[in-house]
C-alpha cells in the first residue's frame, strides 16, 4: 500500500510543490529511488481524490490509485517535465479510471454503483479544523454536473492551473474557466438556499 505522507511540502506555495513534485519526477526517471519515493508520496491523496470524483466507487478508489501510480512509474522514462509532473500524473489518472469503466461495461454488474461522494470523504484527513465545511462542500458538489464538478475538483480543490487542468480534462482552456465560473455560481446558489432553509426552521 504507499501512503499519503507529504512531509516538507505543506507549507510551500503551489507553484513551488509543484515544482519540487516534478524535479522528483526527473530524477526519478533517472533510477533515483529515493526521488520515486517522495513523487509518490507528495501525490498520493491528489490522485485519491481525483479518481475518487471520477470513478463513483468507494472500493475501486484505492486500486485505481494504485494502478495510476503502476502505470506512471512504467513510464516514467518518457516523462520530460513538459508540464508538471502532477497534471501529467492526473491525465494518466484519468485514463486509468476510463479503462476501468471500460473494462467494467464487459462484465455483468452485481449492484449499483455507490455515490463517489463517500470515496472522497474517506480520502480527507479527520480531526483537523475545517473537516465538517469540507463534508458539507462535498454534498453541494454532488448536486453540480459532471464536467462543471470535474473542473471545480481540479482547480478549486487540488489546486491545478487552469491551463493544467485543460490538459487533464481535454478540453480549451476557456471551458475550464466557464465550468469553474458556473459551478461557483451554483454552489453560491445552493448555499443561499440552505441558509434560507435553516433560516426557515429557526
Amino acid at each position: 500500500m504507499i501512503t499519503s505522507v507529504s512531509p516538507g511540502l505543506a507549507s510551500h506555495p503551489e507553484s513551488s510543490r509543484d515544482d519540487s513534485i516534478t524535479a522528483w519526477a526527473l530524477a526519478a526517471r533517472g533510477g533515483d529511488p529515493g526521488a520515486v519515493e517522495r513523487f509518490v508520496r507528495a501525490l498520493h491523496r491528489d490522485v485519491l481524490r481525483y479518481v475518487a470524483h471520477l470513478c463513483g466507487d468507494p472500493q475501486a478508489v484505492d486500486d485505481l490509485a494504485q494502478d495510476t501510480f503502476l502505470r506512471a512509474l512504467a513510464s516514467l522514462h518518457r516523462f520530460e517535465g513538459r508540464s508538471s509532473a502532477r497534471s501529467w500524473l492526473l491525465s494518466i489518472a484519468r485514463r486509468a479510471v476510463a479503462d476501468s469503466y471500460r473494462y467494467a461495461s464487459a462484465r455483468p454488474r452485481h449492484a449499483d454503483v455507490p455515490d463517489w461522494q463517500l470515496a472522497v470523504e474517506s480520502a480527507q484527513p479527520r480531526g483537523l479544523p475545517g473537516f465538517d465545511d469540507g463534508i458539507v462542500l462535498l454534498d453541494l458538489l454532488a448536486a453540480l454536473p459532471d464536467e462543471r464538478r470535474e473542473a471545480f475538483v481540479l482547480t478549486q480543490l487540488l489546486g491545478l492551473p487552469y491551463t493544467e487542468a485543460a490538459e487533464v480534462s481535454d478540453c480549451p482552456v476557456g471551458t475550464v474557466r466557464s465550468r469553474v465560473a458556473r459551478a461557483r455560481a451554483s454552489l453560491a446558489d445552493l448555499l443561499d438556499e440552505a441558509e434560507a432553509h435553516t433560516h426557515v426552521a429557526a
